[in-house]
């Protein structure tokens, strides 16, 4: 398994999922969205996996200021949130190819068992 974490410190599903995989002992990178971005393709291959709207967080203020409920565009969407990282739902995991957006206990769980 290749598990990375993208998130902030502050997060608590964050903070859940690094407790999550430290507790069965699987490593793990850690990518603190604060101090560093992700990637245009590392965004591209979480985005295979998972859809676009759930990855970005309606509730945040960048939401309204940068008019992401105007845009109806994927591609418009992708580079907006590649340059806007706050405007991400957290925590986002990936192993490998596949990805999930939030604190997703089932899928980590068949991550693990299929290992």
């Amino acid at each position: 398994m290749n598990i990375q974490i993208f998130g902030t410190k502050k997060c608590f599903d964050t903070k859940k999922a690094d407790r999550f995989f430290k507790e069965r002992k699987i490593q793990f990178q850690f990518i603190d969205l604060n101090e560093k971005s992700m990637s245009k393709g590392e965004l591209n291959s979480v985005l295979r996996s998972v859809n676009i709207n759930d990855l970005i967080n309606s509730k945040c203020k960048e939401y309204m200021k940068l008019n992401f409920n105007n845009i109806r565009s994927t591609e418009i969407k992708a580079e907006l949130l590649l340059k806007n990282q706050k405007v991400m739902n957290t925590p986002v995991v990936r192993n490998g190819g596949e990805a999930t957006v939030g604190y997703n206990l089932e899928v980590w769980n068949k991550w693990i068992e299929n290992n």
